[in-house]
């Protein structure tokens, strides 16, 4: 049986110029040296998109398995 495709919202923590931000279909925002400050500005944006309704994931270069 075929799965069905659930479109969603990826987000990425990542460097980006020298610093740490979250990024999502091209824009940066989030910035920070601090790489935590970055993934909650990341949660903070995927708990938004999930109360319009949308799926979301968040990942983190140079890290496995975090979730919110």
């Amino acid at each position: 049986m075929k799965q069905p495709q659930i479109d969603r919202i990826v987000i990425t923590v990542c460097r980006n110029d020298g610093q740490w931000a979250a990024e999502e279909a091209g824009l940066f925002f989030g910035a920070s040296p601090d790489k935590e400050i970055a993934k909650a500005s990341a949660v903070r944006r995927a708990r938004e998109r999930m109360g319009e309704g949308h799926a979301c994931q968040i990942r983190v270069c140079g890290e496995h398995g975090f979730a919110i």
